[in-house]
């Protein structure tokens, strides 16, 4: 099935204490859902199982990345994560801080000729 993305969102998260580049991704989801809405299902008739979520974690540590429990966080869709290298990692071992860059990607079906008016 052909498909086609609806939308992207970039965003920042940090541990300042800590260096947990799991707790960061999370706060860098976060950051980038927070400007998104997708009023679209409604108008499509939808169901929000049929998207297909590509989330895409940039930091200094893939392989520290709890890919499960970002995952499991995900609201909505199918969701695909995957870390690569990106980020920083900043004050050394005795504190480190640790930035971590997210992208959120929002995939459907294409499905022509199933708009419908919403009756908001």
């Amino acid at each position: 099935m052909t498909e086609q993305r609806i939308i992207i969102e970039m965003g920042m998260g940090t541990d300042l204490h800590g260096g947990d580049v799991t707790k960061a991704a999370i706060r860098a989801v976060d950051d980038a859902m927070r400007r998104s809405s997708l009023p679209i299902f409604g108008s499509i008739g939808m169901d929000h199982s049929q998207m297909r979520v590509k989330v895409t974690i940039g930091t200094h540590d893939p392989a520290a990345v709890d890919i499960a429990r970002i995952t499991a966080h995900m609201p909505r869709g199918r969701a695909e994560v995957s870390a690569v290298e990106g980020g920083l990692s900043l004050g050394g071992d005795d504190d480190p801080m640790i930035v971590v860059t997210a992208a959120v990607e929002a995939f459907l079906p294409v499905l022509i000729g199933k708009w419908v008016l919403s009756k908001a």
